[in-house]
């Protein structure tokens, strides 16, 4: 016993050597009464409960507990916590999500885009970035799926699927209340109730979440802050069990996000179109103008030590209001295996202005509204055929539609000069799967998946062009008093609505395609497992929506193609106080989707499109550990590499007008290295209390974003951060108070920046020092 004893410490040295861990990836906790283990969750990655540790592919957990501990509140407080995945937002668009798998994924705000990394919520897939930073409140967990997963999970996933439980109804009366005040005015508030109202048979839950804190940028102009949030959601259940075999579940949920205006930084350099000159005061601003944080040519952007923008153009303003409905029908032991039944729908409006050269000048601004909604049916059955095969078969489709303006004033280019752009687009994909396994000997399986999927797309743009255009403000967004074609005005007053438009683009497309996933997984001894398998994914192609040229909208881009080998080891020691995760991978990348987005020096406007590279290749490994030396002490450790280049990119550029060979660049967003290092210690009191300490490190290497052809001044900075906890829990959890905080050290950094040479850069911050203090009472 001894020498077991001595051999888990050693283990747990080790992991600290390691140096590296994902921080939340685990809970910490033991796996029951008596047992020091290290805990086990259950997973539905593959459609159906299995616990994490028997699942074939590489997958990382985040659990509810850690989730509320951490007071983790959106999906973008967990980046830099699981290997090999980037959790972001584009720089000017906060509410729109950019989510990076193993360097694939989509850095462009508007829907035309589509994604690579799917956001999953209770079996419906989100088909819109606008708002997929989800809310997390009353979540059960968050796994992560990393690889292609189109044979289950369907189109737009060939970088992965991030795939959120919420907590369900249990038939049983019970709830919870939990508040968290801290620095930056934070103050949240979130809870639940249940209540059964037919005695095993129909129970209600509701729960909801107010989250609300002030900004971290000051803004030059009028001194105030910048950036705050104030979020409200609501969730109702309603689940119905007319018989043990039959549960229903009626879900709607509505969330009112009423926060300040997105925040632009300045990253001009002289000469540049947007440049604001350092030290100098216009409108009547109270603060000078802010140094650029991209202030030397030729190298990355750095973070000052206190944040500063501009807006003094438009209302400090971003309304967002989405209703979600889910209806989900689980019909067990039937003769057609156990069914499930998923109808989803969710409608979306996003209103919100933006200051788009970040200062006190009056130079260029926006305001966007976007409304869209989504329709998804998904019916699949789980089957077993004898004792040695069984299958996952099922039907899926959904169909988006959404509608989007942009109104753009260019004043830095000519005073009173608008862009005003349109965008309408209705999707519909419909897909028919089978994955399938069968036990070939003692310990060995196959897996065997495959997907037809059909997609189709009708886009439409406009863009028009206006001089002496209203403010922003203005109801009449919709007129432009004079239209200039080469600067000439030749006509007034026209109506956008009814007349011809400058540039018209758009048209229908489909696309059909085949998918698979084939894999081998042999059991070594208990709870340790190899896999292999073979992945292809597939995303559609579609049309630019955003245009400011006639070219970029006038012919469709075309779908990519991603294929990934896989192999891993799943396997724990020492009676579950170790264990150890490894999953290594190559990608070959074609037809890959970039977003371009340039300056055009002639026109004076931005530009934007999708290019297709010819051909890109991903090589990577993750390795997580865990470890449980002693009772109550849980150390994490994780180590993530990734080799993401162009393997074939002929890229013009059309600002100079010359062509490059990007082979050998870096993708964007994709960070060579990364790690975490973490440690969890449970300290029990008399009377079944018991204190957690729990602390964390976390690193994530350079990177590149929003610049296909690696400039300095879209790098990333490397990032360290340090989190930690203190909770006291009372007899049987009944209550807590805790202490939090987040980036102890205040580091400062950048978080995203987009560089567009003659124009500008465009940069937004990362958080600064974030602590407070928690209490929570469950009934």
């Amino acid at each position: 016993m001894k020498a077991q004893s001595t051999a888990r410490l050693l283990a747990g040295l080790s992991l600290l050597a390691l140096g590296s861990a994902p921080a939340l990836a685990q809970e910490a906790a033991a796996g029951g009464e008596g047992d020091s283990g290290i805990a086990e969750i259950v997973v539905t990655a593959q459609k159906k409960a299995e616990k994490i540790q028997s699942v074939p592919i590489s997958i990382a957990a985040v659990g509810g507990e850690t989730l509320a501990a951490y007071n983790v509140t959106t999906l973008q407080a967990l980046q830099g916590t699981v290997p090999n995945v980037q959790i972001d937002n584009f720089a000017n668009t906060p509410n729109n999500a950019v989510f990076t798998i193993r360097g694939i994924g989509v850095i462009e705000p508007d829907p035309y885009a589509g994604n690579t990394v799917s956001i999953v919520v209770d079996g419906v897939p989100q088909f819109f970035s606008m708002g997929a930073l989800l809310d997390t409140y009353d979540t059960g967990r968050v796994e992560i799926l990393r690889g292609p997963q189109g044979t289950l999970f369907g189109a737009n996933t060939t970088g992965g699927v991030v795939n959120v439980v919420t907590n369900q109804p249990t038939g049983e009366f019970g709830g919870n209340i939990r508040a968290t005040y801290g620095n930056w005015h934070r103050f949240d508030v979130n809870g639940s109730i249940e209540a059964p109202l037919v005695k095993d048979k129909l129970s209600l839950k509701v729960s909801g979440i107010h989250t609300e804190r002030k900004g971290w940028v000051t803004n030059v102009w009028n001194g105030e802050d910048m950036g705050r949030k104030n979020v409200n959601a609501v969730r109702g259940q309603l689940l119905f069990t007319p018989n043990p075999d039959l549960r229903i579940t009626l879900q709607g949920e509505y969330v009112a996000a009423r926060n300040g205006a997105p925040v632009v930084v300045n990253g001009g350099l002289p000469g540049e179109a947007n440049y604001v000159p350092e030290g100098t005061f216009w409108n009547g601003a109270v603060l000078p103008m802010y140094r650029s944080p991209c202030a030397v040519a030729g190298q990355p952007c750095v973070a000052p030590d206190k944040y500063f923008s501009g807006n003094n153009e438009v209302p400090d303003k971003s309304d967002m209001t989405t209703r979600f409905g889910i209806a989900t029908i689980q019909y067990d032991n039937t003769p057609l295996g156990n069914l499930t039944a998923i109808t989803g729908y969710k409608n979306f409006t996003l209103f919100e202005y933006t200051d788009q050269d970040g200062t006190a000048k009056t130079n260029n601004a926006t305001r966007r509204r976007t409304n869209g909604w989504q329709f998804s049916q998904e019916l699949r059955s789980a089957f077993n055929v004898g004792d040695s095969f069984n299958a996952v078969a099922g039907m899926f489709y959904l169909k988006t539609n959404y509608n989007h303006y942009q109104m753009y004033h260019l004043d830095f280019a000519l005073p009173g000069l608008v862009q005003f752009n349109t965008q309408a687009q209705t999707t519909e994909s419909f897909s028919a799967f089978l994955q399938t396994y069968t036990k070939l000997a003692e310990g060995l399986k196959f897996s065997a998946g495959l997907r037809y999927t059909h997609d189709r797309i009708n886009a439409r743009s406009t863009l028009d062009y206006g001089v002496n255009a209203p403010a922003l403000t203005s109801d009449d967004f919709a007129v432009i008093p004079e239209i200039a074609v080469g600067g000439v005005v030749v006509q007034k007053g026209r109506d956008l609505r009814s007349n011809p438009h400058d540039i018209d683009v758009g048209g229908r497309k489909s696309w059909n395609n085949v998918g698979w996933k084939v894999g081998l997984d042999y059991e070594l001894g208990r709870n340790q497992l190899i896999y292999a398998n073979w992945a292809r994914g597939f995303k559609s192609g579609g049309f630019t929506g955003r245009i400011g040229v006639p070219s970029d909208g006038d012919t469709p881009y075309n779908p990519e193609k991603v294929d990934t080998f896989e192999v891993g080891l799943k396997a724990d020691f020492l009676d579950r106080h170790l264990r150890i995760n490894l999953a290594a991978f190559t990608t070959s990348y074609r037809d890959m989707q970039v977003a371009q987005i340039y300056y055009d020096p002639q026109t004076k406007v931005q530009g934007n499109r999708i290019l297709n590279a010819a051909a890109s290749r991903i090589r990577g490994f993750e390795l997580e550990a865990q470890a449980v030396p002693v009772e109550g002490l849980t150390l994490r450790g994780s180590l993530a590499f990734l080799d993401a280049k162009y393997k074939d990119f002929l890229y013009f550029d059309p600002v100079s007008a010359t062509y490059t060979q990007l082979k050998g660049y870096d993708l964007q967003n994709a960070p060579r290295w990364a790690s975490t290092l973490g440690a969890n210690y449970t300290y029990k009191l008399s009377g079944g209390s018991r204190i957690v300490a729990d602390v964390s490190w976390l690193y994530t290497a350079k990177k590149f974003y929003t610049a296909i052809t690696d400039t300095p001044r879209s790098t990333v900075q490397p990032t360290y951060y340090l989190d930690a906890l203190l909770t006291f829990y009372g007899p049987d959890e009944r209550y807590s108070i805790g202490l939090w905080g987040k980036n102890l050290l205040d580091k400062r950094y950048i978080s995203t920046v987009y560089d567009s040479p003659g124009y500008t850069g465009i940069v937004g911050y990362a958080p600064p020092r974030q602590f407070g203090v928690s209490a929570g009472y469950k009934f």
